[in-house]
């Protein structure tokens, strides 16, 4: 009897593996938008970020750009946290808190579990404790402290601009320090001709060589996206100036 094509399991990044969470695989903006107020036209593909690009991200920002409060009283805010990988690699630093928002019901509640098996993996060394919202990134209430936002590339440009300008009344009241990473940073220019941020640094960042070829496989998986083994990045800082009070 002839033997039935069997699908083979999808891969699984070696940070799944070590950990025992599942922070892998593409999930499509359109998938992400079921059960929200948002169309799918502006919202993004959840795609884990390569451990290696993070924490070189993190690196730089620590070391070459001179944050304007220590590490030990800045909240790590990860927008469009999907399945929380970042939450969990940046909670490895001495950060206040790390928190997330996430805009998908299933997408939370995945990343809720993983949070649970972190928080219980003597491996994973964790520093900082996690908090979830599962809300909308452009409404929920901001940390009052000071903030380092990270996105990777996780809405379209209208969803965006709404999210900084909700920066902006939100800083601009709090008079807290605010520095974002945006990491795939294809609305850059967004983020450049907004009078109220300032770009600190602009760069390609390579991944490890395990994270590439884990990034190969995944995307096998699929034609839409390919892997070049690194990401296009920015880093901003607010700065208020040259734009009016957004209240």
């Amino acid at each position: 009897m002839a033997r039935k094509n069997v699908p083979a399991a999808p891969p699984v990044h070696p940070f799944d593996r070590l950990h025992g969470t599942d922070t892998g695989g593409l999930i499509e903006g359109p998938i992400i938008a079921r059960g929200t107020a948002h169309p799918h036209q502006d919202l993004t593909a959840y795609y884990g970020i390569a451990p290696s690009i993070l924490s070189a991200l993190c690196d730089l920002w620590l070391q070459r750009l001179h944050p304007q409060k220590p590490i030990e009283q800045t909240v790590f805010l990860d927008v469009g946290a999907g399945k929380g990988r970042a939450m969990l690699l940046a909670s490895q630093l001495p950060f206040l808190r790390v928190e997330g928002i996430e805009l998908n019901e299933e997408l939370a509640a995945i990343a809720r579990k993983n949070i649970a098996i972190w928080n219980e993996d003597n491996s994973a060394e964790a520093l900082a404790p996690l908090l979830l919202h599962q809300a909308d990134a452009t409404v929920q209430p901001l940390p009052a402290e000071a903030t380092l936002a990270f996105l990777f590339h996780p809405f379209e440009s209208r969803l965006l601009k709404r999210f900084l300008r909700h920066v902006e009344r939100s800083v601009s009241s709090g008079g807290q320090s605010f520095d974002l990473i945006y990491a795939n940073a294809e609305h850059d220019s967004v983020l450049d001709h907004d009078p109220a941020f300032e770009r600190i640094w602009l760069g390609r960042v390579p991944m490890s060589a395990d994270d590439h070829l884990a990034d190969l496989a995944e995307i096998a998986q699929q034609t839409e996206y390919g892997s070049t083994g690194d990401e296009l990045c920015a880093i901003y800082r607010f700065t208020g100036r040259g734009r009016k009070s957004t209240k």
